[in-house]
């Protein structure tokens, strides 16, 4: 039977300090240790972290956490040995576990916040089991791998009262608060489409599963690896970076790098769910006539278009997602010979009085003309976040989890949950959008050709899907619903 847990209080240090620790004979600060903790530092002076996945970018989110001042990285935990290794050597007194599971169950009274770097598939189920322990969560984006994971999360941060950050840290970026400030200024208008774009997939999609042998390497608990996902067995070249190419673990392009591309028009034009959803993809061609089909592995290039009302007093937009390295016609106003966004990446917005982008993480924004943007001052409507994008998304993290839930810093968060849950949904719901181009169903072969080309119908193409936000239900086409919310392998649950 699962061991269950009853959720902390995530009240802030200081109040828990002020009623639990102060010395009778005078003030002091206890240090943990003696409170039977393994030698840390006084509570009120650092946060605790346990960083899940340690390798890639969760070596990368452990040192800008560390990178503070504020925190301390207390434990480690991956499944391969050969990825976590090199931040293992650098924080030695960190206990290293390769199940999170029994790290949580075992260490979770010494543990402050989680940060969660692993792949797509196993953010819900980490992030879910620590924020029902108490612990503050910082997590990866796409947040989560499918819809229903993300709402599950969105809802569960009010409830357990845990600070939620999600890791696309162009949203603490000044950028994105130049954009907000020309917009609320009405230095282009009203907003009615958006284009996103990026050079992304730089790994494999649209390729058949391997059928060579493998054998998993001594350091990978090939098993933990899968978590959550159908048994298969290892092959190589998926580990560490390519699985985001196949959905039983990925979310391709778009889950790559939409929270970071999309997140800008999200902040500006303030949206929500998006009502309607359609999608073309590119296609893969196995021998002369005969189209490669390929439902496991995410397309090479795909066109995503997304439907949303507009806030209030705002009309309704229109989003744009191009990957595969397609791009939308270069805007007139920019010279020829100027970039636009940062070449491979860029958000553009249209409005009713002119445009404006900005380059990945929503860095360099720009009015065009270009000429616009130095002549052009309005009034500053956001607080800026301290430090650079990348650095000031963990520290603001790292001091709000410190101050507590519902401190003015955990408010103020640019990523937290209520803020990251509907973007991610979007990102998410353009997924469900092309994962139902692809399901087919046979009809009646009399007539086809000797290729078999004609024996499939496919009822998701050119259509235009019809989204309940609220209820997570495609209104008119049933079967892309199986894509709202997946089932987890045997022994996995999400616990809610």
């Amino acid at each position: 039977m699962k061991k269950k847990h009853t959720p902390v209080q995530n009240d802030s240090r200081r109040n828990f300090l002020k009623n639990g620790l102060v010395a009778a004979a005078g003030l002091y600060i206890v240090p943990r240790h003696v409170l039977g903790g393994r030698g840390y530092v006084a509570p009120s002076d650092k946060l605790m972290i346990a960083g899940i996945g340690a390798g890639g970018k969760g070596e990368s989110d452990i040192n800008n956490f560390y990178g503070s001042g504020k925190a301390e990285i207390a434990f480690l935990c991956d499944v391969d040995d050969r990825r976590s290794a090199t931040i293992r050597g650098k924080f030695p007194k960190a206990q290293y576990y390769k199940d999170y599971r029994q790290m949580l169950d075992k260490e979770h009274k010494h543990i402050d916040a989680v940060s969660v770097s692993t792949p797509d598939h196993m953010h819900a189920v980490i992030g879910m089991a620590a924020m029902q322990l108490g612990k503050h969560v910082y997590i990866q984006k796409p947040m989560a791998h499918d819809i229903y994971e993300v709402r599950m999360l969105t809802e569960a941060a009010p409830r357990y009262k845990v600070v939620t950050q999600m890791g696309n840290q162009g949203a603490s970026g000044d950028g994105v608060r130049q954009l907000v400030d020309w917009y609320r200024a009405g230095v282009i208008g009203d907003v009615t489409e958006v284009f996103c774009f990026t050079n992304r997939p730089v790994w494999p999609q649209g390729i058949q599963w391997s059928t060579a042998k493998a054998t998993v390497p001594a350091e990978l608990d090939w098993n933990l690896w899968l978590g959550t996902a159908p048994y298969k067995d290892y092959v190589d070249n998926l580990v560490p970076f390519n699985w985001r190419g196949w959905w039983d673990y990925g979310t391709g392009a778009l889950g790559d790098m939409g929270c970071h591309i999309i997140a800008p028009a999200f902040q500006v034009l303030e949206l929500g769910y998006p009502n309607e959803a359609e999608c073309s993809v590119g296609s893969v061609y196995v021998g002369e006539f005969s189209r490669g089909y390929f439902p496991d592995s995410c397309p090479p290039s795909s066109h995503i278009t997304l439907k949303f009302k507009g806030a209030a007093g705002k009309p309704d937009v229109k989003l744009h997602w191009m990957d595969g390295g397609i791009q939308p016609e270069r805007p007139d106003e920019l010279g020829p010979q100027e970039v636009f966004g940062d070449g491979d990446n860029a958000t553009l917005f249209i409005g009713s009085k002119g445009k404006m982008m900005c380059a990945t993480y929503g860095r360099d924004p720009q009015l065009l003309p270009t000429s616009r943007t130095a002549q052009t001052v309005v009034p500053q409507t956001l607080k800026r976040v301290p430090g650079a994008d990348i650095t000031g998304h963990y520290t603001a993290w790292v001091e709000a989890c410190i101050a507590g839930y519902g401190s003015q810093q955990e408010k103020e968060l640019s990523s937290n949950f209520k803020v990251a849950g509907p973007l991610a949904e979007a990102v998410l719901m353009g997924n469900l959008a092309i994962r139902s181009y692809d399901i087919r169903k046979p009809r009646d072969t009399a007539g086809t050709t000797a290729s078999g080309r004609n024996a499939f119908d496919y009822p998701g193409r050119h259509i235009k899907l019809l989204w309940d936000g609220a209820n997570m239900k495609i209104t008119n086409f049933d079967d892309a619903n199986q894509f709202v919310k997946r089932s987890y392998r045997e022994g996995w649950s999400l616990g809610v």
